[in-house]
């Protein structure tokens, strides 16, 4: 909250919060210099509704799925806006630094049976290698921790697929957007701060989720998927 007060003044937007479990707020909305929405779910919901609600409610001509454990020591949202208006772009991501400063596998290749097979034997994970600060370039999916979405490209997929629950929505929609003949980027030259929880390895109910999502997600695209490279 005290990131998005801090660039407030820069920016005209609104904030949207989906209490997906009970939770006290550690602040008062009264002190917060933008109008604020919030949702309170009955029972839990995914990542995939929750963010489809949210749309819902949202007015703007842009659409940021922003997780609540990122930070912002500086305001990301001019470069990504200026990645947006580049041919075809749906949606954009900054990269995704760990507390230590290292870049953090946000943005991959597609998986696919082989790659996957590669990864469980430590022959690398997908990612794009990249530097901060290099220029915005294409990509064949980015995380969710941190996405920004021209909302009309949004509105066009149908948002995210909510039959998976919590892992792989992310891969999923830049799929579909891709289809379309839209483009995913990456611009390190915008950079947040995410402290990953990793959740699925260390709790079995979170490894289950990612599982069936990931088997989810190949019987849906595998040997469909765009050619990321000709658009």
């Amino acid at each position: 909250m005290a990131d998005l007060a801090a660039i407030a003044g820069s920016l005209n937007f609104e904030l949207i919060l989906t209490k997906n479990i009970p939770e006290q707020w550690t602040f008062l909305m009264e002190e917060l210099p933008y109008p604020v929405k919030i949702i309170e779910n009955a029972t839990p919901r995914g990542f995939g509704a929750n963010h489809n609600a949210a749309f819902q409610l949202a007015g703007g001509k842009w659409f940021c799925v922003l997780n609540p454990d990122i930070r912002m020591p500086t305001n990301p949202f001019p470069l990504l806006l200026e990645a947006l208006t580049g041919p075809s772009a749906c949606v954009v991501a900054p990269a995704i630094l760990a507390p230590t400063g290292q870049i953090e596998d946000s943005v991959r290749r597609f998986p696919t049976p082989l790659s996957l097979f590669m990864k469980t034997w430590g022959k690398g994970d997908g990612r794009y290698l990249f530097s901060v600060n290099d220029a915005p370039f294409s990509v064949d999916w980015v995380g969710g921790m941190f996405m920004l979405f021209g909302a009309e490209n949004y509105r066009r997929v149908g948002g995210f697929d909510e039959g998976f629950f919590l892992y792989y929505e992310d891969v999923d929609i830049c799929v579909r957007l891709q289809k379309f003949g839209g483009r995913v980027i990456a611009c390190p030259q915008a950079q947040v701060i995410h402290d990953a929880r990793r959740s699925s390895r260390s709790d079995f109910r979170y490894l289950r989720w990612h599982i069936a999502s990931l088997v989810r997600y190949l019987v849906k695209h595998w040997l469909r998927l765009p050619k990321t490279d000709k658009l």
